[in-house]
């Protein structure tokens, strides 16, 4: 799957299926400060991602 990382704007492709927290895990990024989107839509960490999916990893940004 191809993945883009927004706070390093880097793309990376690896081979992974599962649930997208346990995807945020393998790549050691906290599952509190981004937002994942899988083929252009959000999606919860719960949620499921294939091989076949775009998946984009955006920053949480607040403010005050």
């Amino acid at each position: 799957m191809k993945i883009f990382i927004e706070k390093t704007g880097k793309e990376t492709k690896i081979k992974f299926e599962g649930r997208a927290n346990a995807l945020l895990k393998k790549l050691k990024i906290n599952p509190e400060e981004v937002i994942i989107a899988r083929n252009g839509e959000i999606i919860s960490d719960e949620d499921t991602v294939c091989e076949h999916d775009e998946i984009k990893i955006l920053s949480v940004v607040s403010g005050g």
